[in-house]
């Protein structure tokens, strides 16, 4: 399929802290893409970088084949940006905001207000679209934001946790938006809110120290961990003897004490009955055993270490 966006070889240096280390990959047109990672990894500017308002270091970003440094007014025009933080003016009603930055790419009013009307109704915004923004709550702040993302139509949207600040309904609300308009436009979003990425996307990043460490749809994701577990074992009393007892079997991954709980990961649940034998003289409270999930691949430590580390 064709690609909306492509990074061939992008870094981006703060200082001498590389903050992004030569990213290359390309999205397709029309899918929604999710960006995950810890705090520092550099999804944030990754995304800056795509929305084009910063500049790699080296290394070139292609919105629908276009360099987005050597031809910025062409880009600027494709691609809509929603930080995390609000940035409304306060003073202007969020119907005002809306109108104001879709004014400025050109647009004809009677095709902003006709979006206008028909993403609030999506988000049921209601008369709070005419509410001064800084009179209304931040969730709805947010709604406001990413309608006037839309406003001027961009066949590109990029957004840095949308949906921060909104209660569950509102959250809801605005990813049915983002299932319909899936296919029409190129999604590239970032949350820490699992959820979110599990229901919507059709492929996940995930970044660390400024480079994609994995990389895939969700299944596909999940398809490397379908011979392993995750197996959680309750003692009466996990004595630091008794925990290094348990992690000095060869079969056992990423063993951790939790109080008197010991969490580890196994290819097989062959591994569960070697620990038992292993300590055989315990008393055991309670147990375990469940299939990884998305959260476990997050797991920086994890990720980073391997299923066999």
């Amino acid at each position: 399929m064709e690609a909306s966006i492509t990074l061939k070889k992008v870094g981006k240096l703060v200082g001498d802290k590389t903050i992004l280390a030569g990213l290359t990959f390309g999205i397709e047109k029309g899918t929604i893409v999710a960006i995950v990672g810890d705090n520092d990894a550099g999804k944030s500017t990754m995304l800056r970088l795509i929305a084009g308002l910063e500049n790699p270091n080296y290394g070139a970003v292609f919105l629908h084949g276009l360099d987005t440094e050597k031809r910025r007014i062409e880009t600027r025009q494709t691609v809509a940006f929603i930080p995390h933080d609000i940035d409304l003016d306060p003073w202007l009603t969020l119907e005002q905001n809306i109108q104001f930055d879709a004014r400025l790419y050109g647009e004809h009013r009677n095709k902003i207000q006709a979006r206008i009307d028909d993403y609030s109704h999506a988000l049921e915004l209601g008369s709070l679209l005419y509410s001064m923004a800084g009179r209304v709550p931040q969730g709805i702040q947010k709604k406001a934001m990413i309608i006037r993302a839309l406003a001027h139509d961009p066949s590109i949207l990029i957004m840095d946790e949308p949906t921060a600040f909104m209660d569950a309904k509102s959250r809801r609300l605005t990813w049915d938006l983002m299932r319909k308009l899936r296919g029409h436009k190129t999604i590239v979003y970032s949350s820490q809110f699992l959820p979110e990425i599990e229901a919507v996307n059709d492929r996940i990043m995930v970044i660390h120290n400024g480079s994609v460490l994995l990389d895939g749809s969700l299944d596909k994701l999940l398809e490397s961990t379908l011979e392993y577990h995750q197996f959680a074992i309750e003692f009466e009393d996990l004595n630091e003897n008794l925990f290094k007892i348990l992690c000095s079997v060869t079969t056992v991954v990423n063993p951790t004490k939790v109080g008197n709980a010991f969490h580890f990961y196994g290819r097989s649940r062959k591994v569960f009955f070697e620990v038992l034998n292993a300590c055989s003289d315990a008393i055991m409270k309670d147990l375990s055993i469940e299939k990884l999930s998305l959260q476990d691949l997050l797991d920086s430590t994890f990720a980073q270490k391997g299923l066999d580390g």
